[in-house]
């Protein structure tokens, strides 16, 4: 996979994707992360990639020509399956639409910043509208790490055991069961019998239990989609 992110703001994506399994899987090959600096593409010598908003308002707004030139020139070298404006009003990002692009093979992501990018972007060039949740960030470029890290970490070899993405959280629409490890007793807490018992069926079946009822408690939502 190919991952192309806009952004006016590159530096903030440099040590997301310098560490753990993002790192991993490009030193492996199996994904390419490239930053492209939106200021490369500013409309005069000043470096201006922003102006004001049409109608009067506070804020200011990304201006077209700098996103559409290098969106065009990308856009030459290699076709996209999927263009993503990070944007607080768009589709909320779950666990089926994470699962859905990591079966792509191109994705182009923009960085929005200020009170957003000029509409026309939108409307020429965006495929899909994505949102992490129902709060506003400074500008994408935290979104766009959060969208990379769970689509990368779905990609065939990427993950030490792939086994282990399947029994993730919000696959199948269950949060994660209660999950333990040595020492089996801790200051008189101790871990479930069935755990260990060795009795593989049982602990599949007390797992998908623990996972219904955590689910039914903490994100009933889930249960009714």
């Amino acid at each position: 996979m190919r991952i192309d992110i806009v952004t006016c703001q590159p530096d903030l994506l440099v040590s997301p994707f310098a560490h753990s399994i993002v790192k991993r899987a490009q030193e492996k090959g199996l994904a390419e992360i490239h930053l492209h600096d939106l200021r490369r593409y500013a409309i005069n010598k000043h470096g201006q990639i922003d102006d004001y908003v049409f109608g009067g308002g506070a804020g200011m707004v990304l201006r077209v020509e700098p996103i559409a030139a290098c969106f065009d020139e990308l856009m030459a070298q290699r076709t996209y399956d999927a263009i993503i404006y990070l944007t607080p009003d768009g589709e909320t990002l779950r666990q089926p639409l994470v699962n859905r692009l990591s079966l792509a093979g191109n994705l182009l992501l923009l960085c929005g910043h200020y009170k957003g990018v000029d509409e026309r972007i939108r409307q020429a060039y965006i495929t899909h509208e994505i949102s992490v949740g129902d709060y506003v960030l400074s500008g994408g470029e935290l979104g766009a790490a959060i969208l990379v890290d769970a689509v990368v970490r779905l990609l065939p070899g990427v993950l030490g055991n792939e086994e282990s993405a399947l029994s993730d959280s919000f696959q199948d629409n269950l949060l994660s069961p209660p999950v333990y490890t040595r020492p089996a007793e801790w200051r008189g807490h101790e871990v479930p019998e069935i755990l260990l018992s060795g009795n593989t069926p049982k602990i599949d079946v007390w797992r998908h239990d623990q996972a219904l009822e955590r689910t039914r408690q903490r994100r009933p939502d889930l249960l009714q989609e």
